[in-house]
């Protein structure tokens, strides 16, 4: 069973779809088809079901789950033999659903280990799970709850989040506001699954309501953006007032307990942390998220 083999396994159960994994791997599709059926045959039993659309079937969720965790050892056991021969610093890959939080401890990161190799990726808190525990990644920072099981975590955070708007809003001099406040007005927020926009119909649906949505983006800077020039208002957390809004804008609380965003930083269970990871998490867990400089800490 070769690696190639089970590495072009993963990602047609992750896509459970042929041509656009024979695109995102380079090979032609005829030929990720004889691997697919090779693999199946070895194994003595289908991985996928072929009724209309491909779809991963329960023996190929097991084989995927084994696997992932046995490529991620493999990883680690050759990042833990060029760690152990002095063959460089290292490297620390951190996952995030969005890095605009985090600007300040990656920058203190590298100029106090300049040597070490931080590879970023964005991705959506299921992906941070599935990612962990494959040992795709080394740490993970998430704005909403990711499945603990086989996962260690440290929270980082916990702030309000408030609403924002233009200064020229209705809303922008008050001093508070209430979620049936915002019923009907305009907002301008993530796309599903982004931690801003879980919140937003999560505050919503408890009050048998539905967000008025007149615009959904990827980048938070565009949000920002369409904020401040009136298009609509957003959700932002409390230490968005000091990093990641430059320009004027209002910053509203909401009257609701639940109006929060918390970031924890979540690893691997038993997994084998490089010196460069290591690092990153006490540099991550040392940080004052308010100040915006690590924490002052008694020799």
């Amino acid at each position: 069973m070769e690696l190639n083999t089970l590495r072009q396994f993963l990602v047609v159960a992750r896509l459970e779809h042929l041509s656009r994994a024979a695109a995102e791997l380079r090979v032609a599709q005829p030929s990720l088809s004889r691997t697919i059926a090779r693999l199946e045959n070895e194994l003595g039993t289908p991985l996928f079901d072929r009724a209309g659309r491909l779809r991963l079937n329960a023996a190929g969720r097991l084989f995927g789950e084994h696997v992932e965790r046995a490529l991620g050892e493999l990883d680690a056991g050759r990042r833990a033999v060029a760690e152990a021969t002095g063959a460089g610093f290292g490297s620390v890959r951190l996952a995030s659903e969005t890095f605009l939080a985090l600007t300040g401890p990656l920058a203190a990161y590298k100029r106090a280990h300049p040597s070490a190799d931080v590879v970023l990726q964005q991705m959506s808190a299921e992906e941070m799970a599935r990612s962990l525990r494959a040992q795709d990644i080394d740490l993970c920072v998430a704005s909403q709850p990711i499945p603990a099981e086989g996962l260690e975590a440290a929270l980082l955070l916990d702030e309000p989040v408030g609403v924002v708007t233009s200064l020229d809003h209705p809303l922008a001099g008050r001093t508070s506001v209430r979620v049936d406040d915002l019923a009907g007005r305009p907002f301008v927020t993530a796309r599903k699954g982004h931690w801003q926009r879980s919140l937003l119909d999560r505050l919503f649906a408890e009050r048998g309501l539905t967000p008025k949505i007149v615009c959904e983006a990827d980048e938070a800077t565009a949000i920002q953006e369409l904020i401040r020039a009136g298009l609509g208002i957003g959700l932002n957390p409390g230490v968005a007032r000091h990093t990641a809004l430059p320009y004027p804008v209002a910053w509203i609380p909401v009257d609701h307990p639940g109006c929060r965003r918390t970031l924890t930083l979540h690893w691997g269970t038993g997994n084998h942390l490089p010196d460069a990871a290591r690092l990153m998490r006490t540099t991550l867990t040392g940080w004052n998220w308010q100040t915006g400089e690590p924490e002052d800490r008694p020799a």
